[in-house]
């Protein structure tokens, strides 16, 4: 336990809506959980990850297990609107959606703006995350949440409209470019 003090207690607080750098770098937690942490646990910890693997498979954590199948139910559910939007035909059968997923995703897809659209995911994927957090602070599922809070932030704080706004008229052009024949 008192290993579990040490380690959690240098984690430092940080929230989605500041605009200041984060206090603390992935390489930085990664490297302090080497030192504590056994094998399998940061096997797990290591190979933590926005995006769920294609097949769903045990990883040893309930926490993980439970964000990978949400995380993928959400993915699934942007697609299959997207497409739908697109009127393209959705390549996946989808079993069951819990009605908070696809709502959220209903929610997403209806956003005119990309950023705002991806800002309410990440408040919706935190929130998901708090409501998996345990009670208990110093545990493994307390720093996987962590971690993966930690992942969707950073994430979030290198969206740059400028960078968007750039990157967004070279596509756009080289699009036209395309379609006219024309390569300037």
């Amino acid at each position: 336990m008192s290993n579990w003090y040490y380690l959690m207690a240098q984690l430092p607080s940080f929230s989605i809506e500041q605009n200041t750098p984060l206090p603390i770098t992935e390489k930085y937690v990664t490297e302090l959980c080497s030192r504590f942490l056994d094998k399998k646990t940061f096997s797990i910890f290591q190979n933590l990850s926005l995006e769920p693997p294609i097949l769903l498979i045990k990883t040893g954590s309930n926490l993980v297990d439970s964000w990978y199948t949400h995380e993928r139910e959400l993915r699934l559910a942007l697609a299959q609107i997207r497409a739908l939007k697109m009127k393209k035909k959705f390549p996946y059968t989808i079993n069951a959606i819990s009605p908070t997923v696809l709502q959220i995703a209903r929610t997403a897809t209806g956003f005119e703006n990309p950023l705002d659209a991806e800002m309410y995911l990440a408040k919706a994927r935190i929130n998901f995350l708090e409501s998996l957090r345990p009670f208990e602070e110093f545990s493994t599922d307390a720093l996987f949440a962590y971690m993966l809070k930690l992942k969707l932030v950073d994430r979030l704080r290198k969206f740059n409209v400028n960078d968007g706004q750039n990157s967004y008229q070279k596509i756009y052009k080289t699009i036209l470019g395309q379609s006219t024949g024309d390569n300037t």
